[in-house]
């Protein structure tokens, strides 16, 4: 039996995970810019920008509750990337290896989240001529 206050509250506040920081990115935009290079990633600007367009229409899809399932399932494949290319605890020492792999392991439990919320999610096709209408409900 599913709580559909549960599943909304755990929904809402996942997208708050990606809301916020994609809102802070854009006056931010140089320190984003500056710690993406840090970790070599090829086109820094790009990578931020498309980073900020990721999180906030996600998160917005997910707060409205439109396409839950695709939206989780899109973050699950962002964080892989993300915990790939700016997480890599491996390419470094000490203090900064240990924050990496802190940051890499707090992903890990945002996605177990994100699977769970796809998971218990109404499956719909996507199409974008029916994007505006909420998911069932649970």
């Amino acid at each position: 039996m599913t709580s559909p206050a549960l599943h909304g509250t755990g929904r809402f506040l996942l997208a708050l995970y990606f809301l916020v920081p994609g809102l802070m990115k854009i006056p931010g935009w140089s320190d984003s810019v500056a710690m993406v290079a840090h970790h070599n990633v090829p086109f820094p600007e790009g990578a931020v920008g498309i980073s900020v367009t990721v999180n906030i229409v996600g998160a917005l899809l997910l707060i409205t509750n439109r396409h839950v399932r695709f939206t989780s399932l899109g973050f699950v494949a962002y964080i892989i990337i993300v915990n790939a290319l700016l997480h890599d605890f491996w390419n470094f020492e000490g203090i900064e290896a240990a924050h990496e792999l802190q940051s890499f392991m707090k992903n890990l439990g945002i996605l177990a989240g994100l699977l769970v919320l796809a998971g218990g999610s109404a499956r719909r096709p996507l199409d974008f001529r029916t994007i505006l209408q909420r998911d069932p409900p649970l």
